[in-house]
């Protein structure tokens, strides 16, 4: 299905009101009157306890926070180095730097 529209460019006004004719025609999605919106509430006012349990999934959605964070750096090793680590398999990096705190004495 070719796309009719598209955020890449600004709409022709034959566009503009093509979309603006759609939206008036759809009886699922009617304009809200003024009435409607001086009643009409911010999520988190209206649903409080549904706004929070959102808030707290959020939350814990991701990687757990590690307790000894490291620092991202850049540095440059020689390919033959890196490659060495790599052919290790997963976790070379912790191995690098493993290796760089014996080194160091730490």
């Amino acid at each position: 299905m070719p796309v009719r529209f598209s955020s890449k460019r600004p709409l022709s006004d034959a566009e503009e009101a093509e979309v603006q004719r759609m939206i008036t025609s759809d009886p699922d999605a009617p304009e809200a009157t003024d009435e409607e919106l001086a009643y009409a509430k911010p999520f988190r006012d209206a649903f409080p306890d549904l706004a929070k349990s959102i808030d707290q999934e959020i939350t814990r959605r991701g990687r757990p926070k590690a307790e000894n964070t490291k620092t991202p750096v850049t540095i440059r090793l020689d390919p033959d180095l890196v490659e060495h680590y790599k052919a290790m398999g997963k976790g070379w990096q912790s191995r690098i730097n493993d290796d760089l705190r014996k080194t160091a004495g730490l």
